[in-house]
Order: C-alpha cells, then structure tokens, then sequence
C-alpha cells in the first residue's frame, strides 16, 4: 500500500511539474528581473565587461510591486461571518471574533502581504493553513494561518480551473534537504544512504547529498451515511454514521433516526521522498489548506498562464538601460576639451599640464596670445530622450504613472491628481480583487475546520472589530448551547462569511476622529454631547476617566436615547407604575375595611351595610385625591373600584350569611369629590 502511495505520488508530481513549467519559469525570471536586478542578458553582460564597457542597471520595478504590495496592506480584506442554517447571530459573532484571534495570533497579515508580493512580482503566491497545539502541555489544538515565502515550493492541481483552490484534488510542498538535516528530523527513516539507491531522477542530488522531501495532499470524494441520531426517541444529534463513536461519547448509547447518504471529501496528508512514507495524517477539514493567489490570469485553450505586474514591462526597462547606459559611456569616453597654442607656449609653467583635472590660481604662458580651449561637444540628447520614451513606456504598460507614486507630474488640480491616482488603482486592481478571493476561500476553510478543532470544552479569546479581546466559553454539549449565558457550541448551525477590503480600523477611527474634529469646530456647542465620543477616538492615556467624566454630564435625554428608551414612553410607565402602587394601597384599606365590617356585622347587620357604603365612599375620595393625572377615564376608574369592592364585600356576606348591599351598576353616577385635576386634561409631555 505503502510503495501505491509512492508510486501514485511521483506521478502525479511529475504531471504537475509539466504543466506548471512553464510559469514556473517565467515567474523565476520575472523575480530574478524584477527584485534581484538581473536586467542584462548573460551574454551580452559579460562581452561588454570583457570590453570594459558599463552596464547599468536602473532598476524601477520594486517601486512599481511596492504600490499594489503597500495599497492592499492600507486596505486589508476583513471576514465577516453570517448565521445560514439554524445558526443564531451571537455564535456567527463569535466565530468571527475567533477568525480575527486566529489572524492576528498567527500574524496572517504577513502571510497574506508574501503572498500578494509574489503575486504581483512572478504571478502566483500561497497561503497556507496548518493546526498546531495550544500550549506544550495540552492536547488542544489551535488553527493558525502560515506565510508560504516560497512560491516555488507549492505545486497546485494541474486540472484545476477555480479562481481559488475549492476544487484542489492534490498538492504539493517540496524541500531539498540536506542529508545531515533528512537524519536529524527523520532519524526513523529507512532512506539514509544518499550515495546510493536508484532514486527517482530529480528527487535526489547524490553529489550535493540533497534529498527531495515533499508533503503530498490528495482529496478524494467519498459517500458518508448522515443519521439522525436518537436517545430515547428523541432526536439529539445531525452526524456521520462513521461518528458513532464520538457522539457516545457526548450523550451516551444513541439509536439510528433517518438516514441518507451524502457525498462529502477526506483530506490525507503524507510526507514522503521517492522511496518511502515518512508519516500520514488524516487531515481533519474537507479542503486542501494551501490557498493561492493569482496574479493577471490568461487562459489559453484550456491552459492557464499567470502573469506579474511586470511581465511587459521588461523591454521597456532593458530599453531605458541600454540608452542610459550609452549616454553615460558617451560621456565618459569623450575627451576633456584640449588647449590649444604655439609651440613651447606651455613650457614657461608646468601646471598648463594639470589644467584640464585640477583648479589653478593662475597659469603663466609665453607668447603674444593666450592659449584657447575647444569647446565642450554636449551631453547626448539622443541618447537621453531615447532613455525618456523607455521610461514613459514603462508607466504605460503597467498603467502606473507619476501621481500614483506621490512624484509630481504634470497635473495640477487636485482632481486632476487624484484622477490619475484613480487610474493607477484601477489598473492594478485585479491583484487585490485576486487577494480578497484567497481571503475569502481562507475563510472558508477556518468555518470548516473551527467546528472540528474547537469542539471540546474550553476557554477561547475573541477579538472585536476594534481588536478589543474578550473570552468566551465553548462547549461541545448542544444541550449546554445558550448564547445569553455566553456559552456556545460551535458544531451547531451552518454559517457563511463576507470578505470586504477596506481602511483598517485604525484608519477608520481616525477618519472619524478628523470628521468629528471638524465637526466640533463649526458647532463648539456639539462638544457638550460629542467629547466622550472624541476623547475615546483619541486613545489617549487617562482617556477612560475623561470619558467617564464626560459621560457624566451628558443630559438625560441624551443618555436616554443612547439606552434605546423614548423619554415620554419611560415617563408613561414610570406613571403607570405609581398608579400599580396606589391599586396596591387601596385593596390593603379595602382589607382593613373588611376585617371592621365583619367584626360590626357581628353585632349590626345593617350597621354593616352601611358601613360597607361609608367605606366604598372614602375608599373612592381617597382614589381620586391620589391618583395620578393619567389618561384614564373616570368611567374606568369607577368600574375597577366596583369590581374589587364587590368581590369583598360578596366574600365578607357570605362568611356572615347575609346579602350583599345594592352597588351602583356599572356606568351610574355617583357622587364623588372633585379631583385636582381633571382626568384627561394633564399638562406638560403627556397631555391628550
């Protein structure tokens, strides 16, 4: 089985060497061109240098990669995560914050920076995803985001046709390793003996004692059985039936629901050479975790060529060399402008011989006539202008020009400046298009794997869109899920996610900063309710007690709105509230009026009656000297007082045997004192 592997591998590697060697090579020379300086061919270098003739190298291509390299680290693509299916919002919320932790602790940003670098400079660059242990001392494994500095290290699927690697089937990642280095990390290894052995060609270096160490992904599309697990006949769990195991673990015995099969992935990592398997693993996520990034894409015939930024630039630089590089050595090889005069002139004074490299206060000659100089014959305009046009070319063939540098050229409004500025960036920008794909599909493949990593129990560290961090509570019972408790479990639900470019968010708060700034300058009265905002956009030291304090004196409306509360809607309820209280008071004297009626109609039953109606009646004036001026009719008011006393009154006639007395039916007028202030009539905010 083992030696299959090898087998399959090496033929796929070679399949992959062939169709990618030709941008292979061509993203080699472009690297070599544009970073290195290598802008002379080979041959014509070393004829000139055996003729002493100067070859100059003006190198201008990093500055150009530099601007679509610096232009996506000021706009950094950032993940936004969106519940699908039975997802809730705060979860989405959390696995957001995790992506972000995860980026940040694994420095994702120089691992997305190399790859857009080498995107624009040879046409392809990679970013990889990896698991790796928390701490020294657990088991809990973290997924962390690497930087992959050498793009000619990952060979991709060969029948892939994706703007990103979704429909990877097998990768790889090579090393040429030293011998002394192969038996200090693979000590188990049978394969030591670099000297000798057929191995496969290209594989081994027998006379640098080199090896060649590869990682090979392959994906293969299996069907899973989906069950609905049940306990007690009650549905507990969604798993794979292959699962089982995992999930007794979580809820105990578990009997089979529905089922159907589904197609899903298996992803296999093994590292191997061309003789033998150094180790496997079973890759936990459905995607190959090596993501590129393409440069400029032409598809020709089915065959896929990636070009850099500065794949038709190089003529025009080799153009602009060779035309510097001639003005320079006409310079240098013309003759200094000679003097001229009569024989023995220059006798009389030894210096006339230094005149022409050295400065003199004065030169003596012998004659009736000074000695003249010819001329200076010029700089080479030629030669310059041809110099010109080459650089002019270079800008036109990127689509860079002077503005989108930050040199002066010869727009002069400030729109002109920023049009042209516009343009660079709309010429380039398919390269930060291309990087926000890879981010995206990166995205992708962390929603794949953040269920399966981070299932267990456990404390995670999430960071927020300011990069505030926090610490939440993962579990990985679907029972204990309760998001308000702030407990979470991240297998439950499916979500999808959003990649948008855009200022960081330090930029944003400082745009912020400057709008609010301004804003305050033109209406100073707004620093009353906008310095707290102002002073926490500053992250300034002591910055929190000053927005404590200008927290402090906000109005209360302010602080009202804030919370989200209409100031006349939390004055109704407040009122409503005090009225709730009185209702309370006046059954505990209706109570009271009870206990003293039955006691009376012990001795009295008429008496009792008529102390009932004598109570009703302060029971109704004390009701309307304390209520409160809301809009409640009195009509409504009165039907409550009946209500209540007949229900007590009716208990206290039964206990005594006797009838109740006649109450006023609803709707009857009975005479009450006049309130202090009509009812519907109140004033201020709550007025009808």
């Amino acid at each position: 089985m083992a030696d299959d592997i090898v087998r399959e591998a090496l033929e796929a590697f070679a399949e992959c060497e062939s169709v990618e060697k030709d941008n292979r090579a061509a993203g080699l020379e472009d690297l070599r061109f544009g970073r290195l300086g290598k802008q002379w061919p080979d041959k014509i270098r070393k004829q000139r240098e055996l003729e002493g003739r100067p070859c100059l190298t003006i190198n201008t291509m990093p500055a150009f990669i530099r601007q679509v390299v610096n232009d996506s680290r000021q706009n950094k693509p950032g993940i936004s995560v969106h519940p699908v299916e039975k997802g809730d919002k705060e979860t989405a919320d959390v696995i957001a914050g995790l992506i972000r932790n995860i980026e940040k602790t694994s420095n994702a940003d120089v691992a997305y920076d190399t790859a857009v670098d080498n995107s624009a400079t040879t046409g392809v660059g990679y970013i990889g995803v990896n698991l790796d242990y928390a701490c020294d001392d657990t088991f809990e494994q973290d997924i962390v985001i690497k930087a992959k500095p050498n793009r000619f290290s990952i060979y991709g699927d060969p029948y892939s046709q994706c703007a990103d690697s979704s429909d990877w089937n097998l990768a790889f990642e090579v090393e040429e390793m030293a011998e002394d280095l192969f038996k200090r990390k693979y000590p188990k290894a049978e394969s030591k003996d670099f000297g000798m052995g057929d191995w496969q060609s290209g594989w081994c270096d027998q006379q640098a004692k080199k090896a060649r160490v590869a990682i090979y992904w392959k994906r293969t599309e299996v069907v899973r059985e989906l069950v609905q697990w049940q306990a007690q006949g009650q549905p507990i769990a969604i798993g794979y039936k292959d699962d089982l195991d995992k999930l007794q673990e979580q809820f105990g015995p578990l009997t089979v629901g529905t089922s159907r099969p589904v197609k899903s992935y298996k992803v296999k990592q093994y590292t191997l050479t061309a003789r033998e398997i150094l180790s496997e693993v079973d890759w936990a996520g459905r995607y190959i975790p090596l993501i590129p990034v393409y440069g400029e894409e032409v598809n020709e015939e089915g065959k896929r060529h990636f070009r850099s930024l500065i794949r038709d630039a190089k003529d025009p630089a080799q153009f602009k060399n060779f035309w510097r590089t001639s003005a320079t050595e006409l310079v240098a090889l013309a003759p200094k402008a000679p003097w001229v005069g009569r024989k023995g002139a220059f006798a009389s004074d030894p210096r006339w011989a230094t005149a022409n490299n050295a400065t003199h206060s004065f030169l003596e000659y012998d004659g009736p006539e000074p000695p003249k100089r010819e001329p200076f014959t010029g700089v080479p305009a030629g030669e310059l202008q041809m110099a010109m046009l080459a650089n002019d070319d270079v800008k036109a063939v990127m689509g860079i020009f002077d503005a989108s540098l930050g040199a002066r050229s010869n727009e002069t409004s400030g729109r002109a400046i920023m049009a042209r500025q516009r343009e660079g960036d709309v010429s380039t920008f398919h390269f930060l298009d291309n990087l926000s794909r890879a981010i995206r599909h990166t995205g992708v493949i962390l929603i794949d794997l953040i269920p399966k990593v981070y299932s267990s129990e456990r404390m995670i560290r999430i960071l927020g869109e300011d990069g505030k961090a926090d610490s939440v509570k993962i579990t990985g019972d679907q029972q204990a899920h309760n998001p308000t408790a702030g407990v979470y479990n991240l297998t439950m639900g499916k979500y999808d996610l959003d990649v948008k470019a855009g200022a960081n968010y330090t930029t944003q708060r400082e745009q912020a900063l400057d709008m609010l700034t301004e804003l305050v300058r033109a209406y100073p009265d707004a620093a009353a309710f906008l310095g707290d905002i102002i002073v926490e956009l500053m992250d300034i030291p002591g910055g929190e007690k000053a927005v404590k304090r200008f927290n402090a004196a906000l109005p209360p409306n302010i602080k009202q709105a804030e919370e989200g509360g209409d100031p006349t809607q939390q004055a109704l309820q407040a009122q409503a509230q005090q009225f709730q209280q009185m209702l309370g008071q006046m059954q505990q004297a209706l109570q009271e009026a009870q206990q003293e009626a039955g006691d009376s109609r012990a001795k009295n039953a008429n008496e009792a009656r008529k102390l009932d109606i004598e109570e009703y009646k302060a029971v109704s004036e004390r009701l309307r000297d304390q209520m409160p001026a809301v809009q409640m009719t009195p009509d409504a008011i009165q039907a409550l007082v009946v209500s209540t006393l007949q229900d007590v009154i009716g208990t206290a006639q039964e206990i005594d045997g006797g009838e109740p007395p006649e109450m006023p039916e609803m709707g009857q007028q009975v005479p009450m004192q006049p309130m202090p202030q009509a009812m519907g009539q109140a004033e201020g905010p709550f007025a009808a």
